[in-house]
């Protein structure tokens, strides 16, 4: 079955969650409230992974929140339909995720002191994640091949559109100060560290007890066996994970295994092209 994007301002959506509705809500109407934490990544960049993280520094270590209550529920996808109605309801403070792009994000944002986490990660492993996820999302088109899907992703026709504008759009707030940014590979190295950042960031005050929690409750195997944020609670309608984990590996480098010499020549060369100017080097980058 052919899948019938939803399309805004020239970037595709999924169907199952999202509308033009909700979308043009979200970007004209939504009113950002001063103290929003907003967890924004695009896809396959570690979205999951910084929920948890946040979720347990706002319970300050304490999971029963994480095991209790769906991911999507403590950090509502705001620019999607069921996400917008919690996200309307919901007391302050909020938790809010989404994939936005910075020029379709609320416009109500440049008026806050809102505070926005960005989540970045090697653009190879996001094509290699994001090719596991089309197939055994439904609201996805099934990739015919990886050559295909790369291709996609290079072009920037896949859904959320193309990862160098979402990426460039959103550094453009790198000095400002209700602007904090990691990457997956950081947090990977140091997730103690960069749990202690983000507490200064957020200005939460957690002891050693309580970061420890966060670490080890925000581990990989943790949330594999935490059915609240491995989407095995999903129906087989919505993800089929008969044909793979939401939680697949959650390591680094795994492009290494996907890329041919020549894709992964056709990968820097249109990488360097379209990152000139940025002057920022990333963990990927040395």
């Amino acid at each position: 079955m052919p899948v019938h994007y939803v399309m805004y301002e020239g970037i595709k959506f999924p169907p199952a969650y999202n509308s033009e509705r909700s979308l043009s809500f979200a970007h004209n109407e939504f009113l950002v409230r001063d103290d929003d934490i907003f967890n924004i990544t695009y896809p396959k960049s570690g979205t999951v992974w910084m929920t948890e993280i946040l979720s347990l520094i706002r319970s300050h270590g304490c999971p029963s929140w994480n095991q209790a209550v769906l991911n999507s529920d403590r950090m509502p996808w705001f620019s999607t339909r069921l996400g917008l109605e919690s996200a309307l309801s919901y007391p302050s403070p909020r938790l809010l995720t989404c994939h936005l792009p910075r020029h379709i994000f609320p416009k109500s944002f440049s008026h806050s002191s809102a505070k926005v986490i960005y989540t970045l990660r090697d653009p190879r492993d996001v094509v290699v994640s994001y090719y596991y996820f089309s197939k055994m999302c439904n609201s996805y088109e099934d990739p015919t091949s990886f050559e295909q899907f790369l291709g996609d992703f290079l072009n920037g026709e896949l859904p959320h559109g193309s990862w160098f504008e979402h990426v460039r759009g959103w550094m453009e707030m790198k000095d400002t100060e209700n602007f904090f940014f990691i990457t997956y590979e950081e947090l990977k190295q140091d997730l103690c560290g960069s749990v202690r950042r983000l507490c200064r960031f957020l200005g939460q005050d957690l002891d050693d007890e309580a970061i420890s929690s966060v670490v080890q409750n925000a581990s990989f195997t943790a949330m594999r066996e935490n059915p609240m944020c491995s989407s095995i609670l999903l129906p087989a309608d919505i993800m089929d994970q008969t044909k793979g984990q939401f939680l697949r590996k959650g390591i680094c480098g795994d492009w290494e295994n996907h890329f041919t010499v020549a894709q992964s020549e056709t990968f820097d060369r249109i990488y360097r092209d379209r990152m000139q100017g940025l002057n920022m080097t990333f963990p990927w980058d040395r």
